[in-house]
């Protein structure tokens, strides 16, 4: 029957099916592009970080001049390249000259030139400042894409609300339409039957006044399905950018169409694991424990050599041995006596760990036992609608057999309108379960972790 109403209601009119509004707004909304924007943001963090293993093209130039008299002139120009191996590659050509220069300073006249390493065997050696912040940025470029399926979850479950609560704001308007057709055509006939002299005049009386109680409840019921069309509106925006309204001829498809809901828990509990809070929280762990090694290997005394081949030419730097002639190199060994601040600073990173695994236990439970109720929600709805079908087929059955004790003088106007109100009612609370049922079927996608992506 509801199905006939809709066709009663409007004819002629452009459906805007469900499938479609969700690809609309997949692609359009603002909240879908600001999750695309995310995932830039991730991408940039990441670049920011690579930039810290650029090579650095550096170059000094430190001059005196007083009384007529060069006290020194020193340049220098080199490169420093650093690597993911933790060691630092050098390129160094330096000229120096001048009265008063220092002598470690001197050079030949055609300048120096140094290829050499620093390389930390102690604190370093496994993870330092630049490798750190590079894993954490890749780690929070792999968050961001998290982040946008989270947000990308909310906004499917939000605008399905938004469609199904339209789609039964119209399936009501449809009943309440029809009750206001039902009651003038019968407040015709009462009329027709009192200008005949076949019925009293109060009962043209009792048939207006149900009339416009009738009119009324579809006066609401208009107001509420302008009310939820312009909530639906907000989820509507176009290629530029720009909010769209639905124009007037609009209508859903209808609530009680036949749809396919299949679910396989089994599939939705393993899928369960990567639900994108459980992700986040995952790489919360995973960004702590690149911390945690890095304080960690603070714990360790800094040691850092340094060696350079000294060469005027390229060609003496084929043939420089280590350690026999032309080259410099250095150590640097220090250590704080306690490390109080840097266990302390682990002790930290530990404790911050094990309060994340904690919560991440405790989200995973509350996400299990969510998951089962929606998918209870959605099977008791399921069971409603059918319960409550067959009373709608009741209550049309009494409906009619009224209708025939009426023509046989039997029963009374008003038994008739309150068996209609009966069924009126009925409807409208079975519109109300279709719209539960439909919303209930995107509550379990979206406790499993599933908005416009496919299982």
């Amino acid at each position: 029957m509801l199905s006939m109403l809709y066709v009663n209601l409007l004819h002629a009119q452009e459906v805007l099916e469900y499938d479609q509004f969700l690809d609309w707004v997949q692609l359009n909304h603002p909240v879908a592009k600001q999750g695309d924007l995310n995932l830039e943001l991730g991408r940039q963090e990441l670049r920011m970080a690579r930039g810290g293993f650029d090579p650095i093209l550096y170059g000094t130039h430190d001059e005196k001049q007083f009384n007529e008299t060069e006290y020194y002139n020193k340049r220098e120009g080199g490169v420093i390249v650093p690597t993911m191996a933790g060691v630092e590659l050098k390129g160094v050509y330096e000229q120096n000259r001048g009265t008063y220069l220092n002598s470690e300073n001197n050079v030949p006249s055609g300048g120096l030139m140094a290829l050499g390493a620093s390389v930390n065997v102690g604190q370093g050696l496994f993870i330092d400042p630049r490798r750190r912040a590079l894993r954490q940025a890749d780690i929070f470029a792999r968050a961001t894409e998290e982040e946008r399926r989270l947000m990308l979850n909310e906004l499917y479950l939000d605008a399905t609300r938004a469609y199904w609560d339209w789609a039964g704001a119209y399936a009501n308007l449809a009943v309440y339409e029809e009750g206001v057709r039902l009651a003038q055509i019968r407040f015709e006939g009462i009329k027709s039957s009192f200008e005949q002299g076949d019925l009293p005049a109060i009962d043209t009386v009792e048939a207006y006044t149900q009339v416009l109680n009738r009119v009324i409840n579809f006066q609401d019921a208009q107001n509420t399905f302008f009310a939820r069309t312009q909530d639906l509106n907000v989820f509507l925006w176009d290629t530029d950018e720009s909010p769209i309204f639905l124009s007037p001829g609009t209508i859903p498809m209808p609530i009680d169409q036949d749809l396919i809901y299949a679910f396989d828990m089994g599939e939705y509990r393993t899928i369960l694991a990567q639900h994108p809070e459980l992700r986040l929280l995952d790489y919360d762990l995973d960004y702590l424990e690149v911390d945690r090694r890095w304080r960690a290997e603070q714990l360790k005394p800094i040691v850092k050599i340094n060696y350079n081949f000294l060469s005027e030419t390229f060609n003496q730097l084929e043939h420089a041995p280590f350690f026999e002639n032309n080259y410099k190199w250095g150590l640097t060994i220090s250590s704080p006596l306690f490390l109080r601040r840097e266990r302390g600073a682990l002790g930290v990173t530990k404790a911050k760990i094990n309060i994340t695994s904690y919560k991440r236990d405790l989200r995973f439970q509350k996400l299990v036992a969510d998951l089962e109720k929606q998918f209870n929600n959605f099977q008791v709805l399921s069971r409603q609608l059918v319960t409550f079908e067959a009373n709608i087929e009741g209550l049309e059955r009494l409906l009619e057999g009224e209708k025939i004790r009426f023509d046989m003088g039997e029963s009374s106007l008003f038994l008739i309108n309150a068996r209609e109100v009966s069924l009126f009612d009925a409807m409208v609370v079975m519109n109300s379960i279709y719209v539960r049922r439909n919303i209930a079927v995107s509550q379990v996608r979206t406790a499993a972790g599933i908005g416009f992506e496919e299982p």
